[in-house]
């Protein structure tokens, strides 16, 4: 069954104690947005991204969360969260998110996406929630969502289809990376020889390993 894009969410500008960037502003408050949203190599237009050093860029350049991952969370802290609470550019409805496999494409609208990695909880996001043990409660549920690279720019909007167009054969998945790193050490040889991973996971995921 083919997913969809149950919301497109641009980030705006919030200034708090918590923010991650040196100017206490932060871009992880996203909301949605109606019509279609142009998506270029650096992510969608009007996204406003606060701490630059760790978030965006190419490899980073779209967040998708999936609906029913958000829907646990509902209910496991007893408060509705709204299409683009967990700081997701995308809420997805009927894919996988933490089941795809790291290099996949997605069709979207009229772009192309690549699967790249799992998301790292930070303090930016604990502030954000208002929750101190976040990221530890965050690690064990091990739903993290995917960052996208931006293979052909386009428009994506809601209700737009979500198809997987093409996966590599090694099946390594988003979540499986966000275990290795964060709670099973010894899944951590599988990924030294995904090619699609951000160098830097590799790298991490070696200097690991020989430890």
């Amino acid at each position: 069954m083919t997913g969809r894009v149950a919301a497109v969410n641009l980030g705006i500008v919030t200034e708090a104690a918590w923010a991650g960037d040196a100017s206490g502003r932060s871009g992880i408050d996203k909301r949605p947005v109606d019509g279609p949203v142009m998506v270029g190599l650096g992510g969608l237009a009007g996204d406003f991204i606060g701490e630059r050093a760790h978030h965006g860029g190419p490899e980073q350049a779209v967040y998708a969360y999936a609906e029913e991952d958000a829907a646990w969370w509902a209910a496991e802290i007893g408060r509705g969260i709204r299409p683009g609470g967990f700081g997701e550019n995308l809420t997805t409805w009927a894919v996988d998110v933490t089941g795809a496999v790291i290099g996949e494409q997605w069709s979207v609208g009229s772009a192309v996406l690549q699967v790249t990695k799992p998301r790292t909880p930070c303090t930016t996001f604990a502030g954000f929630w208002g929750m101190p043990d976040l990221i530890k409660r965050f690690t064990a549920r091990a739903t993290p969502g995917a960052y996208l690279r931006v293979l052909v720019e386009g428009e994506i909007g809601a209700g737009d289809p979500v198809e997987v167009v093409d996966r590599p054969a090694h099946g390594v998945t988003i979540g499986e990376v966000f275990r290795a790193l964060h709670l099973e050490p010894q899944l951590l040889p599988r990924l030294l020889d995904v090619e699609d991973l951000p160098d830097a996971i590799r790298e991490k995921a070696r200097r690991r390993v020989r430890a």
